[in-house]
């Protein structure tokens, strides 16, 4: 009788491990409370008139030259300090981020992730999709 109870027991922690492994990370960032979002142009515009919004331009500076979106922060994503860059951003407030199509942005939203920030939002095509 112990030994089935042993068994059992083992069992059931083993259970309760793979369960709480099969979580995706994007499962739980939702469940910590962490928004990391790809929005289309009209919601990201939206986005923008939110309070503490910190808008970051993740292309280079000759592509800032074509136009910016208004009160956005140019870190060139190729630079040597952008992480660094990144890191001294608060970390609590919403975080809007683009480039010039979208490939670069993904990157730094996931990047923005895992250094712990809890809203970030990547433009979906890039300033390239930016009608306004």
């Amino acid at each position: 009788m112990k030994r089935i109870t042993g068994i059992f027991i083992v069992a059931m922690a083993f259970s309760s491990c793979s369960e709480a492994q099969i979580k995706s990370p994007n499962e739980q960032a939702e469940q910590a409370g962490v928004v990391n979002e790809l929005v289309g142009a009209d919601e990201y515009k939206q986005l923008l008139t939110k309070q503490d919004v910190q808008i970051i331009d993740v292309r280079t500076a000759d592509e800032c030259k074509d136009g910016m979106i208004e009160g956005a922060k140019n870190i060139d994503y190729f630079g040597s300090d952008f992480q660094s860059q990144i890191a001294t951003l608060d970390k609590s407030k919403p975080v809007l981020v683009y480039c010039k199509a979208g490939g670069r942005s993904a990157k730094a939203a996931r990047m923005m992730r895992g250094l712990g920030f809890m809203e970030v939002y990547d433009l979906k095509g890039g300033y390239s999709h930016w009608p306004y």
